[in-house]
């Protein structure tokens, strides 16, 4: 069985009802935004560089054509990604994370590194 640990991050203030409630409103907004089974997968696959649509469909293998031009789009309007022309064709364009969806690589390094210890731990038990 974990042992649970309670410590507050120095950006959530101390354990008040008021921090607490600010603090569940800052995650809920977070994950409005990338909410859903898609979002960070796209957002993950470009961190790794300018794609075409089709590379974005082939790094995450079920998604349909049809939501991915979705969740594109609605990451484009939330600022994180964008659409620019690709540089070895004409009317080609490539998407890729903008500064602003850049701020998110701490949290996908952190989800990351708790993602891979988590599968450990589960295989361990």
């Amino acid at each position: 069985m974990m042992k649970t640990i309670h410590t507050p991050h120095k950006e959530m203030g101390e354990k008040t009802h008021d921090n607490c409630l600010k603090a569940m409103r800052a995650v809920q907004d977070s994950l409005y935004v990338i909410n859903g089974k898609w979002k960070l997968p796209i957002i993950v696959s470009l961190t790794f560089g300018k794609k075409r649509f089709s590379e974005i469909a082939r790094d995450i293998p079920k998604i349909t054509d049809r939501m991915l031009s979705k969740e594109l789009q609605e990451l484009e309007l939330n600022m994180l990604i964008q659409k620019v022309p690709a540089e070895d064709k004409k009317n080609v364009v490539v998407y890729e994370l903008t500064e602003y969806g850049n701020t998110l690589d701490p949290a996908i390094q952190e989800l990351y590194k708790w993602g891979t210890q988590h599968r450990e731990k589960i295989k361990e038990d």
